[in-house]
C-alpha cells in the first residue's frame, strides 16, 4: 500500500539523506564538467553530468534513506542567474526532480521513497539593511523561489524543502512562492520551512528558534526544521522547545558536529556511529522529531549507522 508523505510521516520517523556538496567534490569534477565551464555550478551538472547526480542518490538509497534531495540547493532563479541559466528555472528544477524519481525508480522492493525538492537561500538577507544583500526587491525574490518550486512540482518531487534559511523574511517569501507555484500547477504538495540557527540558537540575523517558528507555524507549512550550521548537540535546547509546542511534527538534519577549521578547510569530526547515538537520543526523547538525516559532513555511512539506529528503535516500539 502506497502512502504520501504525510502519511508516512504519521507511521514512522522518515530518513533524508546526507551532504550533495562533497559527494560531488569526492568525483573531482573539472571545469569542463560543469556548464559553460562554470566551475563551482554543483546545480548544474543535472545537466552536464546527471549519472554523477543518479549515483550519489542511489547510493543513499541503497545506505537506508527514505527520501532523497534534488540536486537543487541553489536552484532559484537568482542563484541561476548568477551562472546564466536564470530563464531556464522551471525546466532547470523540472529535470533534477526527475533525475532524483529516476533513482528512486531503480528500486522495486515494496519500500515506498520520496523525492524532497531542495529550495536553498536566494542569496540576498530581505530583513537587512546591507547594501547589497538587502537591495533585492521582495517581490523578485518570491518570484525566483515560486518558478523554482513549479519546476519541482512539475518534475513530480513530492515535498517541497526551504532549506538552510538565515533569513525568516526570505523564509516567509519562499512558504509564500510554494503555494503560488501549486496555484499555478493545480497540484498540492506539502511544504518543509526550515531554519538554520547557530550554536547560541539564532539565525544569522538574530531570530530565535521560538520567533521563527511563530513567524512561519500558521503559513500552511506541514513541518519544521532545523538543520546544517551545527552539529546535533548544538540544536537540542531548540529541538526541545519545538517538541513542547505539540503541533507540528519536527525535522532535525544536523552537520556531523560542528566545523573545525584545517587549513581554511571546514571540516567535520562526528563519526557516522557517534552521529546516530546522538541522533537516538532525540527520537527517543522527543516524539515530534519525524525526519532526521545530515547535512554537511555526512555521507552514505552516517545514513547507514541512522537506518540501522531507526529500525532497531522503531521496531522495538
Amino acid at each position: 500500500m502506497k502512502y504520501s508523505f504525510i502519511e508516512a510521516l504519521q507511521k514512522k520517523i522518515l530518513l533524508f539523506d546526507g551532504a550533495m556538496g562533497t559527494e560531488i567534490q569526492k568525483i573531482h569534477p573539472l571545469p569542463s564538467d560543469f556548464p559553460g565551464n562554470k566551475e563551482g555550478f554543483n546545480d548544474g551538472l543535472v545537466l552536464t553530468r546527471p549519472q554523477w547526480i543518479k549515483k550519489i542518490h542511489v547510493n543513499y538509497l541503497k545506505s537506508g534513506a527514505d527520501c532523497i534531495e534534488t540536486n537543487t540547493f541553489g536552484g532559484n532563479k537568482l542563484k541561476l542567474d548568477e551562472y546564466g541559466y536564470g530563464e531556464q528555472t522551471v525546466e532547470f528544477n523540472k529535470k533534477a526532480a526527475e533525475l532524483a524519481k529516476e533513482a528512486c525508480d531503480e528500486f522495486h522492493d515494496e519500500k515506498q521513497r520520496y523525492v524532497i525538492g531542495s529550495m536553498g537561500p536566494s542569496g540576498f538577507l530581505p530583513s537587512s539593511n546591507d547594501p547589497d544583500l538587502g537591495k533585492k526587491p521582495l517581490e523578485e525574490i518570491q518570484q525566483a523561489f515560486t518558478l523554482q518550486a513549479e519546476g519541482l512540482i512539475i518534475g513530480e518531487a513530492d515535498v517541497l524543502l526551504i532549506e538552510t534559511s538565515q533569513d525568516i523574511l526570505e523564509v516567509k517569501l519562499a512558504i509564500v512562492g510554494c503555494h503560488t507555484a501549486m496555484e499555478k500547477t493545480g497540484k498540492k504538495v506539502p511544504v518543509v520551512a526550515n531554519v538554520t540557527l547557530d550554536q547560541y540558537g539564532k539565525m544569522l540575523l538574530g531570530t530565535n528558534v521560538q520567533s521563527a517558528y511563530t513567524t512561519v507555524s500558521d503559513m500552511g507549512i506541514d513541518v519544521f526544521g532545523l538543520n546544517c550550521s551545527t552539529g546535533p548537540d548544538e540544536m537540542l535546547p531548540s529541538v526541545r522547545w519545538l517538541d513542547e509546542q505539540n503541533d507540528l511534527p519536527i525535522l532535525v538534519v544536523p552537520n556531523a558536529g560542528m566545523p573545525i577549521n584545517d587549513g581554511g578547510n571546514a571540516v567535520y569530526k562526528m563519526t557516522p556511529r557517534e552521529m546516530a547515538e546522538r541522533l537516538e537520543t532525540f527520537v527517543r526523547k522527543y516524539s515530534n522529531v519525524r525526519i532526521i538525516g545530515g547535512c554537511c559532513g555526512t555521507n552514505p555511512e552516517h545514513i547507514q549507522y541512522l537506518r540501522e539506529m531507526l529500525d532497531k528503535y522503531q521496531n522495538s516500539n
